[in-house]
């Protein structure tokens, strides 16, 4: 599976792998209604870094922040697959 470079094309491979929706929540791209319990994310924080981690018991924990959005989408997809 080749690396995602964006959002988008994080979301299809994601798909692809058949991982389910409510496992996730990619900002702006797959935001899922009503929002489950817990999943892990890829969000933009307000300093322009990318961040990945997991949202349980009401609460975002960042796992790690990148530089570039496509690195969290590569970290979130082996995250997840």
């Amino acid at each position: 599976m080749d690396a995602p470079t964006n959002r988008r094309a994080l979301r299809a491979a994601l798909r692809a792998a058949g991982v389910a929706d409510g496992h996730y929540r990619i900002e702006g791209v797959h935001e899922p209604a009503p929002t489950p319990p817990d999943f892990l994310f890829l969000r933009q924080a307000p300093d322009g870094a990318w961040e990945t981690g997991a949202y349980e018991r009401g609460s975002h924990q960042v796992v790690a922040r990148h530089t570039t959005e496509a690195a969290a989408c590569t970290h979130l997809l082996r995250l997840l697959t």
